[in-house]
């Protein structure tokens, strides 16, 4: 492979991305089993005791915390999710939920792009057909397209991470998309956490199929549908 800045692949290029595949896979196999909603339960006295005295310190070492679970794909990010609502309620628990995921899937992005990215990116611009055109009305519809990426739960986390750098999305609004996309979801799920005081009361695990229930399923549809209409727009317009 070559070593260059011309956009070719190169071995230096693919070590971001390949820690972080490496990382993932020793995470998933040695850690799932501490990133646990039972080892939370068992540690909560002592979480909220630590926050109660250091409640900057804590929030700081959650948020970091949180962004090496997302960036190294680790085992745990819904965890993650319902502690910030435990520890540091509603608001600012979501506000700290969404910059964590949002700072972690840019590193995704960045390791993606340094790696794979460019050079993908100069192949699409440079051959012809079906993928040609995909590539073409992604950046069409970049930033509606993100968003329909972060809305709907359907699209894995990290997927919706790598796929936009491996076709050349801009950072600026792949930041944006997921900063403001991901918001619906981690309400959610920073709302479930805020009562996991009762629910470790009854010695019971937390319900995350509420995100299933019409009063909460139904408002992220309707996003998902605002943000697709650019989308039709152009369809309609490029049909005319």
């Amino acid at each position: 492979m070559k070593n260059s800045s011309d956009g070719s692949l190169s071995i230096k290029k693919l070590i971001p991305i390949g820690i972080i595949i490496i990382v993932a896979l020793l995470g998933f196999i040695f850690l799932r089993n501490y990133l646990s909603f039972e080892v939370l339960s068992e540690n909560r006295e002592a979480l909220i005791q630590f926050k109660d005295n250091n409640y900057v310190l804590t929030s700081l070492v959650f948020i970091g915390i949180y962004i090496i679970i997302v960036s190294f794909s680790l085992p745990g990010a819904a965890l993650a999710s319902l502690t910030g609502g435990f520890l540091f309620s509603l608001f600012p628990g979501t506000l700290f939920n969404v910059l964590s995921a949002t700072i972690g899937a840019t590193v995704i992005f960045l390791a993606a792009r340094f790696g794979l990215g460019e050079y993908l990116s100069k192949k699409i611009d440079a051959g012809s057909g079906t993928v040609q055109k995909l590539r073409d009305g992604l950046r069409e519809n970049e930033i509606s397209v993100l968003f329909l990426l972060r809305l709907v739960s359907a699209v894995p986390f990290f997927v919706a991470n790598l796929i936009p750098a491996l076709v050349g999305v801009k950072l600026r609004n792949f930041v944006l998309t997921t900063f403001f996309g991901i918001i619906p979801g981690a309400l959610v799920y920073t709302w479930v956490g805020v009562g996991l005081g009762e629910i470790f009361a009854r010695d019971e695990a937390p319900d995350l199929s509420i995100i299933f229930e019409w009063y909460i399923l139904g408002p992220i549809l309707g996003l998902c549908a605002l943000a697709a209409i650019p989308i039709f727009v152009n369809i309609l317009r490029k049909k005319q």
